[in-house]
C-alpha cells in the first residue's frame, strides 16, 4: 500500500521522525535518528516527537505506527552519553521527567497506536512500544527485545517498569527486567508482550492492520496480570524475588534489583501516574550512586573494545595444535561460532578427549538439535596437521615451555599459507622468547584465551615489535567474530591480567599456607566484589598452570611462590581431577564449613586485593596497555574484577590513591617486601576525579 508525506506537519522542521499516512488512512511515523547509524532517544528527539505527537493529537489518523527507518534496528534505547551529561550537570530528573511525558502522550493518542519491532529493541525502546496500545515484531532472529537497564545500575525509567508488570504480570516483568534478559520475538509473544509475530516483509502492513481492528488479549493473561499485581501478591511476591537477586548480587554492591522490587511492591497497586512518580524518584536516586556511572562506564568500554574488531578478518579456516583443555576449547568454541577448525595433537587420544568435550559444548549452546551435527562436522580431528595448510590462522596452545614452542613453529610455519597468521596462547611467556627463529614476525602474534574459553569474554591479543598492525585489526576482528573483546597488551611476561593477577593469588596461596582457612579468603574477596574467591579460583585454573605462571612471573615481579602452588601432585591439579586446594564434586567445590567463633584477619581483604592494584599500576606505568581504560577493561573482563567498582584504576580513583598507598606501605611494614609499592603511583591519572 502506497505511503504518502503526511499533511498537518507544515511548519515542523523534522530531523529525526518521518510521518507518511497510509492509503487506509493509518499514519507511519518512523524514527530515523539524524546524523546517526543506531536509533537512540536523545532530548532533542524527545522534543520533536513531543510536537509530532500534539500535532496528531489535534487531528488524529485512524492508528498510529511506530517505526523505524533503519535497518540496524528498532531502538537501541537512550543516548547514554547525553544520560552521563546529565548526571555531571544534575539534570537526571529533567531528562527522565521528559521521557515519561512524551510516552504518556503517545499513550493518550485519541487513536490506536502499534509498534512495528524489527532488530533490536532495548531499553527506551521497549518502553515506547510499551507506551502503545498494541505490539508486532517481525520473527527475524536479529529482533530482540529487553529491557536491561539494571546491568547499568538503575533501571527503566520512562514507564517500562510502571507499565510492563500491568501488560504481562509481575513474575515474568520482573524478570526481565531483574535479568535484563532480551527476548525472541516469539518468547515476548508467549508472555503476553508483543500481540502478533509476522514475516519482516509483513511488519508494517500487519501492524497498520491491527491498529484498524485491534485484538483481544487472551482472559488467562489479563487475569494473570490483575492477580500478580495485588497487594497480597506483591507482599508475597517481592521477598522471593529479593530473596532470589541476593543470590547473585549484594544490595551493597548492586542497589538496582532492590530498588526496582521495592518500587513495584510499593507503587504496584496505584494508579499509574502514581507509578511513574515513584518509578522516577527510584531511578533519578540510582543514577547518582557509583555503581550505575561505573557501570554505564563499563559501557562505553565494551564499546571501545568492539570497534577495535572493525572489518574482515580473512579468516575463515583456524587451524589449533594443541587438544589440551584450553586447545580443545578453543577448537570448539570457534567450530560453534562458525569457522572451519581443525585440530591436532600429537596422540590421537587427546583430540578424542577434546572432541568429546565440543560435543558437550555443542549440545548445550546449539538448542535445535538438527543443526548440531552442522556445527559437530566444523571440527575435525587432525593427527597429522594436514590443516596447516589450509587455515588463515594457526593458534599453538601447547604447554608452556618455550623450547617446546619454538621447535613446533618450524615445524609450521614453512607450510603456511603467504598471508596466514600463526599465533600463540601463551598465558605468560614474553614473545620475544618466542619469535627469535620465526621468518615472518609481522603475522605472529599472541592470543590468549581464558578458562572456561565459552564463558570468558576477553581475549588478550599480544603484541610485539616486529608485529604489523594489519595482524592486530585482523586478530581484533576475529575475537568480534567470536563474540570477545579483544584488547591489545604488550608482549611482556604475563601480558596484563595475568600479571595482575597473579600478585593477588600468591598472596592468597601464602595466606592459605599460614593457615587461614581457604573459605575465609575467599570469603574476603568476595565481599569486596570479586565473582569467586581466589582459592576456589586457583583449582579452576588449575595448580598446574597456577604454577606454571609462577615459574615465568615469580622471578620478573621479584616474588616467592608458596609450596601450595609450586610443588604440585599430578593427580590433584583441582576441579579437573575432583582435589586440589579443595574436593569439588559435580563441578563445585565442597568448602569446609568455617568454625562459628572464627574471625578472619582485619587486613586480610588488603593483602589480597592491594596487591592485585599495586601491579596494575606498574602496568599503566609500563604501558603494557595504551590507557587506564584499556586496563580497566582488561582487568574486569578477564578476572570479573568487581565490574561495580569500575576496574582497579577507577577504584584507586574512587577510594584516594594517597589513602591506597599508605595501606600498601602498612602491609609492607608488617608482612615485607612483597607489598613495597611499585613504579607508577605518582601517575597523575590515578588522581583523576572518577571517570
Amino acid at each position: 500500500m502506497a505511503d504518502s508525506p503526511a499533511a498537518g506537519f507544515d511548519g515542523l522542521r523534522l530531523r529525526h521522525w518521518r510521518p507518511h499516512r497510509r492509503e487506509d488512512g493509518v499514519l507511519v511515523l518512523q524514527f530515523d535518528r539524524a546524523d546517526a547509524p543506531v536509533n537512540a532517544f536523545s532530548q532533542d528527539v524527545l522534543i520533536e516527537l513531543a510536537d509530532v505527537l500534539e500535532r496528531i493529537a489535534i487531528d488524529p489518523p485512524k492508528g498510529v505506527v511506530i517505526a523505524s527507518a533503519k535497518a540496524s534496528g528498532f531502538i537501541a534505547g537512550a543516548d547514554l552519553k547525553e544520560f552521563q551529561e546529565f548526571d555531571r550537570k544534575g539534570t537526571v530528573d529533567d531528562a527522565i521527567r521528559r521521557g515519561q511525558d512524551v510516552f504518556q502522550r503517545l499513550a493518550e493518542l485519541p487513536c490506536p497506536t502499534v509498534a512495528a519491532i524489527h532488530g533490536f529493541c532495548m531499553g527506551g525502546g521497549t518502553e515506547i512500544a510499551l507506551a502503545c496500545r498494541f505490539r508486532v515484531a517481525s520473527n527475524d532472529a536479529s529482533t530482540r527485545i529487553g529491557l536491561p537497564e539494571t546491568q547499568l545500575g538503575i533501571f527503566p525509567g520512562w514507564g517500562g517498569s510502571a507499565r510492563l508488570p500491568r501488560l504481562v504480570g509481575a513474575p515474568a516483568a520482573m524478570d526481565m527486567m531483574l535479568t535484563g534478559r532480551a527476548l525472541s520475538a516469539s518468547a515476548a509473544r508467549g508472555i503476553g508482550l508483543v500481540d502478533k509475530v509476522v514475516e519482516p516483509a509483513l511488519l508494517i502492513d500487519a501492524a497498520a492492520s491491527m491498529a484498524l481492528r485491534g485484538t483481544t488479549r487472551p482472559f488467562k493473561q489479563r487475569a494473570l496480570a490483575w492477580a500478580t499485581n495485588t497487594f497480597a501478591a506483591r507482599k508475597l511476591l517481592a521477598p522471593q524475588m529479593a530473596k532470589q537477586v541476593a543470590r547473585k548480587a549484594k544490595k551493597d554492591h548492586y542497589p538496582a534489583p532492590y530498588a526496582l522490587i521495592s518500587t513495584w511492591q510499593r507503587f504496584g497497586g496505584k494508579g499509574l501516574q502514581a507509578r511513574l512518580d515513584g518509578e522516577r524518584r527510584a531511578v533519578v536516586k540510582l543514577a547518582g550512586t557509583p555503581t550505575a556511572r561505573n557501570l554505564i562506564r563499563i559501557f562505553f568500554l565494551t564499546e571501545r573494545l568492539k570497534a577495535l574488531g572493525k572489518g574482515d578478518a580473512g579468516i575463515r579456516h583456524v587451524h589449533v595444535v594443541g587438544a589440551g583443555v584450553m586447545g580443545g576449547d578453543i577448537a570448539a568454541f570457534a567450530a560453534y561460532k562458525g569457522f572451519e577448525v581443525t585440530l591436532q595433537d600429537r596422540e590421537q587420544r587427546f583430540i578424542d578427549a577434546a572432541m568429546t568435550r565440543a560435543q558437550v559444548l555443542f549440545d548445550k549452546k546449539v538448542k535445535d538439535p538438527a543443526k548440531r551435527p552442522a556445527v559437530a562436522a566444523r571440527l575435525q580431528p587432525d593427527l597429522a596437521g594436514d590443516g596447516v595448510a589450509q587455515a588463515d590462522l594457526v593458534i599453538e596452545a601447547i604447554i608452556e615451555n618455550p623450547d617446546a614452542k619454538r621447535t613446533l613453529y618450524e615445524t609450521v610455519e614453512p607450510r603456511l599459507k603467504p598471508d596466514a597468521l600463526l599465533t600463540t596462547n601463551t598465558s605468560s611467556i614474553p614473545l620475544d622468547e618466542l619469535r627469535g627463529h620465526i621468518a615472518r614476525p609481522a603475522q605472529f602474534a599472541g592470543l590468549h584465551y581464558f578458562n572456561p574459553v565459552a564463558q570468558m569474554p576477553l581475549v588478550e591479543i599480544i603484541h610485539h615489535d616486529g608485529m604489523a598492525a594489519e595482524t592486530e585489526r585482523r586478530l581484533a576482528a576475529f575475537c568480534k567474530a567470536l563474540g570477545k573483546f579483544p584488547v591489545p597488551v604488550a608482549g611482556t611476561p604475563g601480558f596484563l591480567v595475568n600479571r595482575v593477577l597473579f600478585p593477588y593469588m600468591l598472596e592468597a596461596g601464602t595466606a592459605y599456607a599460614e593457615g587461614i582457612p581457604g573459605p575465609a579468603i575467599d570469603k574476603a574477596a568476595v565481599k569486596f566484589g570479586m565473582p569467586m574467591g581466589p582459592i576456589e579460583l586457583i583449582d579452576t585454573v588449575g595448580l598446574d598452570v597456577a604454577a606454571g605462571v609462577g615459574r615465568e612471573l615469580a622471578p620478573f615481579l621479584g616474588l616467592q611462590v608458596p609450596a601450595a602452588l609450586s610443588q604440585v601432585d599430578p593427580a590433584k591439579r583441582g576441579k579437573k581431577d575432583g582435589q586440589g586446594l579443595y574436593t569439588w564434586e559435580n563441578g563445585k567445590a565442597k568448602k569446609p564449613e568455617l568454625p562459628a567463633d572464627y574471625k578472619a584477619p582485619e587486613d586480610l581483604e588488603d593483602r589480597l586485593i592491594l596487591p592485585l592494584l599495586n601491579e596494575a599500576v606498574a602496568c599503566l606505568h609500563d604501558g603494557v596497555v595504551a590507557d587506564a581504560d584499556l586496563l580497566d577493561a582488561g582487568v574486569i573482563f578477564g578476572t570479573g574484577f568487581a565490574p561495580f567498582r569500575g576496574g582497579p584504576i577507577q577504584y584507586i580513583r574512587s577510594a584516594g590513591a594517597d589513602a591506597l598507598l599508605g595501606r600498601l606501605k602498612a602491609l609492607q611494614a608488617k608482612y615485607g617486601e612483597r607489598f613495597a609499592p611499585r613504579q607508577g603511583w605518582d601517575n597523575p591519572a590515578l588522581r583523576e576525579p572518577p571517570q
